[in-house]
């Protein structure tokens, strides 16, 4: 199963790291990449200088991120689930005139 894996090296806020992935290589490098540079916004951005405490607040940022983008793609199929509903109710409001 993990013999397919790929072994990238990245560097994440200066520290090397061999990341294991069964998916594509670049991909793993554009992922790490986008943490790298949020750790590097929130190191610039606060007097935090412990790693550990860049990460998490980098990890808090980019879960905030995943968790509006959730919400935002939720409201997006509700909206086009009851667009969809109206078609389908006019559709059928037409069907039952035609057939009268």
């Amino acid at each position: 199963m993990f013999d397919d894996q790929n072994v990238v090296k990245v560097t994440i806020l200066g520290s090397e790291y061999a990341i294991k992935g069964d998916t594509d290589a670049d991909y793993i490098r554009k992922v790490a990449e986008y943490v790298d540079a949020r750790m590097r916004e929130v190191e610039s951005s606060t007097s935090v200088k412990s790693s550990l405490k860049v990460a998490i607040l980098a990890a808090l940022n980019i879960a905030d991120e995943l968790f509006r983008e959730k919400a935002e793609k939720r409201e997006l199929l509700a909206s086009y689930d009851r667009r969809v509903q109206e078609l389908a109710n006019k559709l059928e409001e037409f069907l039952r005139e035609e057939s009268l």
